[in-house]
């Protein structure tokens, strides 16, 4: 599962705009634009996850879930859960 959130960063630390994601994934811009505008976790079909999935992975980005551990040992980002 990925969130808005996760997608909107991994774009930035990419450095690419969203039509660039969407012709590395294969789906169009207005997708792309819905899921980035989403609340919390990405909703969509089981193929459309899966191609943002894959080409995300491909381009060098590691999707960390809540409380899981990286694997890669690289730079990365996490938000913290918020206090309180």
């Amino acid at each position: 599962m990925i969130s808005a959130a996760q997608l909107r960063a991994a774009r930035a630390l990419l450095g690419i705009d969203q039509k660039k994601l969407a012709e590395l994934c294969g789906l169009s811009v207005p997708t792309i634009q819905r899921m980035e505008a989403s609340e919390g976790v990405i909703r969509g079909t089981v193929d459309s996850l899966t191609k943002l999935v894959d080409a995300l992975a491909a381009a060098g980005i590691e999707l960390i879930g809540e409380g899981e551990v990286s694997s890669g040992g690289g730079r990365g980002v996490r938000l913290k859960a918020p206090k309180g």
